[in-house]
């Protein structure tokens, strides 16, 4: 192990995506509902224009254009809103429309987190760093036995990643430098901020988040100091 990596002491997670499968979660809860118009949406675009537009593109306008943070669970539902007449569900009642709001609070793991994410916790610190609101990780953690150490959030900022601030505050939060914190993410942009404010970087690669490997983030750069297949991969990289 280089020496730079051993002087690692807490691991910080991008979660969407790299722990849990958003996608999968998403098509799976709007293929459960019982409702005739639901039979007939494709759940996998939906799924797709409610994450890219509902979130990633909201997130960087607010980056650029303001404000500086609102709730993911929000911009979640406000999307939601507009699907809903896109997609013509028009027999969705409200309680329905919030209920299914409500799955970006359950998401599935990816079939390695859990166990990898324990090897990990024996050794290191391991904490989320997502622009999921902390009650929103928080529900996702006990529904599906995510074993964090803590639970950090942009919201805790009140700014998005990949907003410099948000990493700088993710060290002090944790009494450590940034050099001693390892991001860990699918997607190249988050950690390439993460590296800009002095963190180490681990590439976890998820060939299936979008459902078409071509647009998974799965070239290993020159720069990331770790490059693993999954979350036991990443252990057994950091000795765990």
């Amino acid at each position: 192990m280089k020496k730079e990596m051993a002087a690692v002491r807490a691991l910080t997670f991008d979660v969407f995506g790299t722990v849990v499968d958003w996608r999968g979660s998403v098509i799976n809860a709007g293929q459960a509902l019982k409702n005739a118009s639901a039979r007939k949406v494709d759940w996998a675009k939906f799924a797709d224009r409610w994450r890219m537009e509902g979130y990633r593109d909201a997130i960087a306008r607010a980056n650029r254009e303001g404000p500086a943070w609102t709730r993911v669970d929000d911009l979640h539902l406000r999307k939601l809103r507009e699907l809903v007449g896109d997609f013509g569900l028009a027999d969705l009642s409200d309680a329905q429309i919030l209920e299914l709001n409500r799955v970006w609070h359950r998401l599935t793991p990816w079939p390695d987190s859990v166990a990898g994410l324990q090897r990990l916790r024996k050794r290191l610190i391991v904490s989320t760093l997502s622009n999921g609101d902390v009650a929103l990780l928080t529900n996702m953690a006990k529904h599906s036995g995510l074993p964090w150490d803590c639970i950090l959030s942009a919201e805790l900022v009140g700014n998005y990643k990949p907003m410099p601030v948000v990493y700088r505050k993710a060290a002090e939060w944790l009494g450590l430098q940034p050099s001693q914190v390892m991001m860990v993410a699918a997607h190249t942009g988050d950690l390439a901020a993460a590296r800009k404010e002095g963190f180490q970087t681990a590439l976890v690669k998820r060939p299936l988040e979008y459902g078409d490997v071509a647009k998974a983030d799965l070239i290993a750069e020159p720069w990331m100091d770790v490059v693993a297949e999954d979350m036991n991969d990443l252990a057994d990289k950091l000795g765990c």
